[in-house]
């Protein structure tokens, strides 16, 4: 059974002041929790043992039915990248930032960050095409096989993350750290 941090504090007849005194953590980030900040690593333990309790007693149930559908309109917002250049990662940046949902906003954090990093592997490739261009003694343009990949990625990983949240309620393809 899960309980919230308020309740268990009541329970136990103790103030914010006094948890935040117990736990060592200050009175604001006691408020911040009861507010509904997500409770994580050092401040986790220190509030659940101050309450006596289990850490994942004090995490949320995650609720299956959360809608994503926002998630969902930023993943697809990115394809706007495909006609107006830098749109891909503006458009999807503004909805994620207009988001109060924290399970949207994390995935459109993650969307964003996987555009942004393709954006400056292609930036890259382009200012080095010429180079690798002269270097290799390449007749083609090469900048425009760089572009091509770059816009056949973008489309696959936009389609493979759109299947993914309509199945799994979570990315298919996303980086390890968000770089927002």
């Amino acid at each position: 059974m899960k309980h919230s941090v308020k309740n268990l504090r009541e329970a136990k007849n103790l103030t914010q002041s006094k948890l935040a005194e117990k736990s060592g953590l200050s009175l604001r980030t006691i408020q911040r929790i009861e507010a509904g900040s997500a409770l994580k690593g050092f401040t986790l333990k220190a509030v659940a043992e101050s309450l006596e309790t289990q850490p994942e007693k004090l995490i949320p149930e995650v609720n299956k039915d959360t809608s994503i559908e926002r998630a969902k309109l930023i993943n697809l917002s990115a394809l706007s990248g495909l006609v107006i250049p830098f749109a891909g990662i503006i458009l999807p940046l503004v909805l994620t930032y207009n988001t109060a949902d924290p399970k949207n906003k994390t995935l459109g954090k993650q969307i964003v960050s996987f555009q942004i990093l393709l954006i400056c592997m292609l930036s890259v490739l382009m200012i080095a095409s010429p180079f690798i261009q002269k270097a290799f003694a390449i007749q083609f343009p090469l900048f425009l096989i760089f572009l091509i990949a770059y816009l056949l990625i973008k489309i696959f990983v936009i389609i493979r993350n759109g299947v993914s949240l309509n199945q799994n309620h979570e990315l298919y393809i996303s980086l390890k750290y968000s770089i927002l």
